[in-house]
């Protein structure tokens, strides 16, 4: 059934994607009357959030008080929190024309097209209209924007990814904080060599290791390699592509990861670090709860630090821009857009920020988030570190490849990773893979 869904998602993609446009761009929220008849009504929100994280909780929470002076007003959560699953179920109802008033994407060719059809609304234009872009960091609204730097989602979290480190293991191992990329493969096995687990890594859900092929190319190159690779204009056998694979390769014989990563979770890699098991771990500031508080073991707490992606030589690309993402964003109907959706759009967006940054959760405004009485000075220092993120950003692969393209990198970085395929085996099976699907996807 699995496969049968997917195919009926992909032919559905396909369908739209191959589809005459129906419009010159997204719609400009200035067509709305400001001043019109509010008529309360049951809107939707189709979302792949966790249905008990703050963004969920805090948007619930303003729904039911604009409900109290609205009544008939309910805001209706449609949550699939698995991706892939997601994923299906939005580009099937958007082949389908039946997307709710409020829906999640990621800034993907799909839903580019959307856009390009006028069936989203303009976001730049509607904070604008509502008064509050230019309360959003520019990074957040970065990690929305299409290539063309057109914005058509509207962030609700952002976060630094950081190398969170155990003092005590490197002081074991007799090495330093690596101040390249390059440093890795010997930092791996100087730590292997003291009995010590290098990286511990989600390999199961396939995205993180996805953050690491991107890595020395964004060095080296910077965001625009990623941007020619997805259109085939770039090559994985180009310079950045053949180094990234190589230096994944060299972490994969170095025995950079732990034993048996690819059939690893999320909360199992977490628990290799907290627990002192690893001594690495590449995560996100949505993580600060469970290393930047008293909830870490108090066995390795002081042990506990971090560093951002170092750069590489020649690096075209600063020390502090890395991955700094705002999450997937929230896309707004243009079919369904009237008086009472903006105008419950400028009440749910203008306390937000406040009513997030209670959570001590990094929001995607310039509000500060308030720092639990739990928090070790590390989670001050996290926050501190995101805001100082510049305005390069790593985008996700996964994101911006075609989903033929993606899966077969998926798989093939988990072989080489593993050592059953060589760098240049990689590199001329994806430059294949590539080629073959790039260009009719983007066309």
């Amino acid at each position: 059934m699995k496969k049968l869904y997917r195919s009926l998602a992909a032919l559905s993609a396909l369908a739209l994607l191959t589809a005459g446009c129906g419009g010159s761009g997204g719609a400009d929220p200035g067509n709305v009357d400001p001043q019109g008849k509010i008529e309360p009504r049951a809107i939707s929100w189709l979302l792949s959030r966790p249905a008990d994280g703050a963004v969920i909780t805090t948007m619930e929470k303003l729904a039911d008080e604009y409900a109290a002076d609205h009544p008939g007003f309910k805001l209706n959560l449609i949550t699939t929190p698995d991706r892939p699953s997601y994923i299906q179920k939005y580009e099937t109802l958007a082949a389908a024309n039946k997307l709710p008033e409020l829906f999640d994407t990621d800034a993907t060719p799909f839903a580019q097209k959307l856009a390009e059809q006028g069936r989203m609304m303009d976001a730049e234009k509607l904070l604008k209209d509502l008064g509050l872009y230019d309360d959003y960091r520019p990074s957040a609204l970065a990690y929305q924007r299409f290539d063309d730097g057109s914005l058509y989602m509207i962030p609700f979290e952002y976060g630094a990814e950081l190398f969170w480190y155990n003092k005590a293991l490197f002081a074991k191992a007799g090495i330093d904080v690596p101040t390249s990329l390059d440093d890795f493969p010997a930092m791996c096995k100087a730590l292997r060599s003291a009995g010590v687990t290098p990286i511990a890594i989600d390999g199961a859900d396939q995205w993180p290791l996805e953050r690491w092929i991107a890595y020395q190319p964004f060095r080296t190159d910077g965001p625009d390699y990623v941007k020619s690779l997805k259109s085939a204009d770039a090559k994985f056998s180009d310079p950045a592509g053949q180094k990234a694979a190589q230096w994944l390769s060299d972490l994969g014989s170095s025995q950079c990861f732990e034993e048996g990563f690819s059939s690893v979770g999320y909360t199992d890699a977490e628990n290799l670090f907290t627990t002192g098991k690893a001594a690495v771990y590449n995560m996100g500031t949505w993580e600060l709860g469970a290393l930047a508080t008293d909830a870490l073991d108090p066995s390795i707490r002081d042990d506990v630090d971090f560093f951002t992606l170092p750069t590489v030589d020649g690096s075209a690309t600063q020390p502090n821009e890395y991955v700094a993402p705002s999450g997937i964003g929230m896309a707004v109907n243009a079919k369904t857009y009237d008086p009472l959706v903006r105008d419950f759009l400028k009440f749910a967006l203008t306390r937000y920020p406040d009513e997030y940054a209670a959570s001590g959760a990094l929001g995607p405004t310039s509000t500060e988030p308030k720092i639990p009485a739990n928090a070790t000075p590390l989670y001050e220092k996290a926050v501190s570190t995101a805001n100082d993120a510049g305005e390069a950003t790593i985008m996700p692969w996964d994101t911006q490849l075609d989903p033929t393209t993606n899966t077969m990198l998926q798989q093939e970085l988990t072989l080489l990773v593993q050592g059953n395929i060589s760098a240049d085996e990689f590199v001329s099976k994806m430059d294949a893979t590539l080629e073959q699907n790039a260009p009719k996807y983007f066309k």
